[in-house]
């Protein structure tokens, strides 16, 4: 199974994420249910749930994912609350995106796992120092965790098996013409992670705007989650039912796309995925365009000789294109698993 730290801002497509991470790392246990070949070698250890403030607050967050980790059927996962603002910009949040509970107004009863003392930036620096193997991180909100976690303890980077991050845009934004939500509400971290990419050899895959566009639920893809008959299936087609309505109308999206599975996704079947190699920074300077993504792709000469001596330069591979088809079957199978 794959070692796997979740930092993440719930946030209905968070949500969604958990859920599939859950049903992924949990699903070979429940009665009647065996795990083939394949689904054996896309599974999760999900060694911990760290949060940051995001769609909402850091409080928020933090309480969102227990009541996730609860209804998915895994109170024994532990959550650390982590860095309750960016690095440098004063805060932004989502709640008109997201309702004022993050979860589209939907009601969980308050959780009862407790929440970790520990800092999430100490844990995951703690967990990645004290694994005995490289640890894979999914990255589904602003970057500000693994950011401080990689400025104060550097050496992490080499306990790292590979990151992947949802945020960016190479085309048009949805918080500005120019930036993604994530990288958006933190550019400073994410060009600190970015960076480390390049300077410090970490694996960074990027899931960007322009293919999370791609993985839309339409109507059927919705009713399909809330015929599973368990509470995974209802609660995702409730949350999603009034989710994204602006950005459906201004896009012409015949349903809201969900962000943050993708993550998840890639990291249990990259092969619905097309990925290509790129030199990508942040804009961080600008207040016009602040939090832009900035990319060179592979094969335009950008990015080679412009690394550390150690490769070409390049220090991302950027999601190009998802097999929506696919990427939701996989969603509904493993949901399915859930009670």
């Amino acid at each position: 199974m794959t070692p796997l730290l979740i930092d993440c801002d719930p946030g209905i497509d968070d949500a969604v994420a958990l859920l599939l991470a859950i049903a992924s790392s949990a699903f070979a246990d429940l009665p009647g249910q065996v795990a083939g070949d394949g689904e054996k070698s896309s599974r999760f250890n999900i060694l911990g749930i760290t949060t940051v403030a995001g769609n909402v607050s850091v409080a928020t967050t933090e309480t969102n994912a227990r009541c996730i980790c609860e209804l998915g059927g895994r109170p024994e996962l532990k959550v650390f609350a982590g860095c309750p603002r960016p690095l440098v910009r004063q805060p932004v949040f989502a709640e008109h995106v997201h309702g004022a509970n993050g979860l589209a107004g939907v009601e969980f009863p308050t959780p009862r796992m407790p929440l970790q003392s520990q800092h999430g930036v100490d844990f995951l620096i703690e967990m990645l120092l004290q694994s005995p193997k490289k640890v894979a991180i999914a990255m589904l909100g602003p970057l500000t965790n693994l950011a401080v976690a990689l400025i104060k303890a550097p050496q992490i980077a080499a306990q790292i098996d590979r990151v992947v991050i949802m945020g960016g845009a190479v085309g048009a934004g949805n918080v500005t013409s120019s930036a993604e939500f994530n990288f958006f509400a933190d550019p400073h971290a994410a060009q600190v992670v970015l960076r480390a990419g390049r300077e410090q050899g970490i694996d960074l895959t990027l899931i960007p705007l322009d293919v999370t566009h791609q993985a839309i639920a339409t109507p059927a893809r919705r009713a399909a989650l809330a015929a599973l008959g368990n509470r995974a299936g209802g609660t995702v087609a409730r949350m999603l039912e009034n989710y994204g309505l602006r950005e459906q109308g201004q896009r012409g999206f015949a349903g809201p796309p969900l962000h943050d599975p993708c993550v998840m996704a890639y990291l249990l079947e990259p092969g619905l995925f097309e990925v290509k190699r790129c030199l990508a920074m942040v804009e961080t300077e600008s207040s016009l365009t602040l939090g832009r993504l900035g990319v060179a792709r592979e094969g335009d000469g950008q990015g080679d000789g412009q690394g550390d001596g150690q490769g070409d330069g390049y220090n991302v591979a950027i999601a190009q294109s998802i097999d929506a088809d696919g990427f939701y079957r996989l969603l509904t199978e493993r949901l399915a698993r859930l009670g």
